[in-house]
């Protein structure tokens, strides 16, 4: 009997530690990589996609092509911020101080930026093509309305709570 306990002492204790390798907290400066990868293509995307958005805005079309433009450029930019929100998920949690609460906000923010650009999406793809004038106005308002939802759902990461995190940002090729 003192045998089996021994074993089943030994068996806890293996399992333990391989579980706490598993663990889906990891350093600050993995994590950060981690959310950095996941952030450049999407930054990319993102500055991509504004530039076309401001192309359009100025860029003589008709109404009909206009809302397939910005409807297809809004859409994209959700799918990018769903892809990032997905990838900083993926990150898992930061081993340091209030590791959760951090890395809940970023998944939060991207979450909300993806809203913002479905909000978007939605409200240019229900917009009347005529008459012409007010269909742009109401294009204008669509856009406001995405700066605001978008400004909102910003993470300033020279605010983290965390000097290990705010190091790796700043330090960590990565991230420039």
């Amino acid at each position: 009997m003192r045998a089996v306990r021994t074993i089943s002492l030994a068996l806890v204790l293996v399992l333990a530690v391989s579980l706490a390798g598993c663990s889906s907290a990891h350093g600050a400066q993995a994590w950060v990589a981690s959310v950095c990868t996941a952030l450049t293509p999407w930054r990319s995307e993102i500055s991509t996609l504004t530039t076309r958005t401001q192309q359009q805005m100025t860029t003589r079309t008709t109404p009909g092509q206009a809302k397939e433009n910005l409807a297809r450029l809004f859409d994209g930019a959700r799918a990018a911020s769903e892809k990032a929100r997905a990838g900083v998920e993926r990150a898992g949690v930061p081993d340091v101080s209030n590791g959760e609460a951090i890395a809940a906000a970023f998944v939060g923010s991207l979450t909300g930026m993806r809203d913002a650009y479905g909000s978007a999406h939605d409200g240019i793809e229900a917009l009347p093509t005529s008459p012409a004038g007010t269909f742009y106005t109401e294009v204008g308002k669509v856009v406001e309305r995405l700066n605001q939802e978008y400004e909102k759902s910003g993470l300033d990461v020279s605010k983290l709570d965390s000097v290990e995190l705010r190091e790796a940002f700043e330090s960590l090729p990565e991230c420039q």
